[in-house]
């Protein structure tokens, strides 16, 4: 594998007396895109919230680029180049784009892989944003406040982007635009991890795939293998 980026070992995790991740592990090398899959409790987003610092967890250990990370603060999590594109996109909607934009931008950039990201190349790879850059976040539709949320993210100078459900709530044609530019960011070396309802797609994106089950993980293979699974393809793909 390549160097890793993101490495959960043995993690157990709980919200309250629920006992959400039992000894999960997997591992991401840098510039892979990891695909989650999972029905709905199966532990997907407590697998990002663990890894972004958000949810400590009870037991086992989390690296990030190599450096331990368990049980660190957010923000020291973030400084060492990960981001989470949340589900429900939570943008700041009494804010403008280019105010979303700015809040997120970091001016120091020491140390990172990948040239930053500015508003300029942001309003590059989202054209539509730029026709809205005075707009309020909040008028936007939800397929531009999920560009936005995108967009805001990569502000931040990400090495390693967790996307929860970016296509949720999205028309099919807006949703395969949203996944190919999760594509488009990770030909261009950003590691990602995504979390999709359309399990066909992030197959076909992914380079290594895992499937939860009731907080375990029970399936693991490359996209085009799972995809080729007739026990994914029942569960998931309804085929």
């Amino acid at each position: 594998m390549a160097n890793s980026a993101l490495r959960l070992h043995d993690i157990d995790a709980y919200y309250g007396d629920s006992h959400v991740l039992q000894r999960v592990s997997f591992e991401l090398g840098e510039g892979r895109l990891l695909g989650l899959l999972g029905r709905n409790g199966a532990g997907k987003s407590t697998c990002m919230n663990v890894s972004v610092g958000l949810l400590p967890p009870r037991g086992g250990a989390v690296e990030v680029f190599g450096a331990a990370v368990t049980r660190l603060p957010p923000e020291l999590i973030a400084a060492r180049g990960v981001a989470l594109v949340p589900q429900g996109r939570r943008v700041f909607k009494s804010l403008t784009v280019r105010e979303n934009l700015m809040v997120a931008a970091r001016t120091e950039h020491a140390g990172r892989r990948h040239a930053p990201w500015t508003e300029l190349t942001v309003f590059v790879m989202f054209p539509r944003l730029a026709e809205r850059r005075t707009q309020l976040a909040g008028h936007l539709s939800g397929g531009e406040q999920q560009m936005l949320a995108i967009a805001r993210c990569l502000m931040g100078a990400p090495e390693l982007i967790m996307f929860d459900e970016p296509s949720l709530g999205l028309a099919p044609a807006i949703a395969r635009s949203v996944l190919d530019t999760i594509g488009v960011l990770n030909r261009e070396g950003i590691t990602c991890i995504v979390v999709e309802q359309n399990v066909a797609l992030s197959l076909k994106l992914a380079s290594r795939a895992y499937v939860l089950e009731n907080g375990r993980v029970t399936l693991t293979g490359t996209g085009a293998e799972l995809l080729a699974d007739d026990r994914v393809r029942s569960a998931y793909l309804g085929l």
